[in-house]
């Protein structure tokens, strides 16, 4: 039975769970798992996920097939799918201006928003993926401009969602409306939150400006510190540095000792699709090249980084739950206000992550810890350093260590 004040701390660190509806799980690997990709097992992992402590998930929008994704369930849909089988949950569902209009999404929203009784949220994504813009007919643009839009997107959604009587009037290079009035408006005040992530300028700008949360990659200790502070620095020109929050990319690999995770990881990793994570590679790091800072969202991942989609192992939540839990304790020092995870068997892992984990945190969160940067790293940001891979050696290789320590 979970245990109902699990979340009642209001600072607490939430936690996400990429939700697997497209085939092929979290990782680019032949590795088997166990994850399916269908509408049952997705109601089922929700349940479990709400009942343990999880408070979000995050559906994925995959429109064609492609590395790894053969397979994939429309988000919004399936979002709604999941909200009808869960009772605590929020849905993220994931939104890519172009194929969206935003008076198509803000309605659809809405409506959910009323059905679920305030759980539903959206991300907006800018695209990676050009061959799923050509394929529909949509055009391909370069990435300022693809951020453009999505900035101007997210601003028709909260437009349309707080309008008053007088409806909502826009004029944008993309998008237009003239005095439309959305009714019913969503029950969640002021309106559904909005995610958005990526590395650029293009995309700090936007989380800064005119998202709910800033989504961010794994990353090195020193990038998790940058991308925190300078998106909190651009938000406190417009007057917003409180009103933005933090989300971070995980992967978790929770094992009964680290040599155990790290030979999990590398398992994983051995087992890499090689020519879907290469041309994967090649895809978001073309999508990325226009950027004004060459930081688009995968521009220094490698090859091993890049078997999970989003920089996930960088996150480092890999080991015992007592090195997790420290890890989580790190991120949430930095400014991280919440942790996206994946698994390879989201069939156990899910469950055992919620058993072991979380209420780690929780009780670690109560003495008093997560507060302090300088006492978090001094702890835990070691495995955080660029060549290090857990307890791997100088070289970055991930090799088991002699003996398991806690971090």
């Amino acid at each position: 039975m979970a245990n109902s004040n699990i979340n009642s701390d209001p600072e607490r660190v939430k936690f996400a769970y990429w939700v697997p509806n497209v085939s092929g799980g979290l990782v680019i690997s032949k590795i088997p798992q166990k994850t399916s990709w269908d509408l049952k097992s997705n109601i089922s992992y929700g349940r479990t996920a709400e009942d343990v402590g999880f408070e979000y998930a995050l559906t994925q929008i995959r429109f064609t097939a492609g590395y790894g994704a053969a397979n994939q369930h429309e988000s919004v849909s399936f979002s709604q799918a999941i909200l009808q089988g869960t009772e605590k949950l929020k849905l993220i569902a994931a939104l890519l201006p172009g194929p969206w209009n935003p008076a198509v999404a803000a309605k659809q929203i809405a409506s959910i928003d009323n059905y679920s009784e305030g759980r539903i949220a959206v991300n907006v994504v800018s695209g990676w993926f050009k061959g799923e813009f050509t394929s529909i007919g949509q055009w391909w643009l370069d990435h300022a401009e693809r951020y453009r839009r999505s900035r101007e997107f997210m601003e028709c959604l909260r437009g349309i969602w707080t309008a008053g009587e007088d409806g909502f009037t826009y004029k944008g290079d993309f998008y237009q409306f003239h005095n439309y009035n959305l009714s019913p408006k969503p029950i969640q005040k002021p309106h559904p939150e909005i995610f958005q992530g990526g590395n650029s300028d293009d995309a700090r700008d936007n989380g800064a400006e005119v998202a709910d949360w800033y989504f961010m990659n794994g990353n090195t200790l020193k990038g998790f510190r940058d991308q925190i502070q300078d998106v909190k620095a651009r938000a406190r020109k417009v007057g917003r540095e409180e009103h933005v929050r933090f989300a971070v990319n995980s992967f978790v690999i929770l094992r009964p000792t680290e040599a155990e995770a790290v030979l999990q990881l590398q398992e994983i990793q051995g087992k890499a699709d090689k020519e879907a994570v290469e041309a994967f590679g090649e895809a978001v790091k073309s999508a990325g090249s226009s950027t004004s800072n060459k930081k688009g969202m995968w521009a220094d991942s490698k090859f091993d980084d890049l078997v999970q989609y989003n920089d996930g192992f960088k996150t480092k939540l890999i080991g015992t739950a007592e090195q997790i839990a420290d890890r989580i304790l790190l991120l949430k020092s930095l400014g991280v206000n919440l942790v996206l995870t994946a698994f390879l068997h989201y069939e156990t892992e899910i469950a055992a992550f919620g058993a072991e984990v979380l209420p780690l945190v929780r009780k670690l969160e109560a003495e008093g810890r997560g507060k302090d940067a300088e006492f978090e790293i001094a702890k835990t940001g070691a495995v955080y350093e660029d060549k290090r891979v857990v307890n791997g050696d100088a070289n970055g290789d991930a090799r088991p260590a002699k003996r398991a320590k806690k971090a």
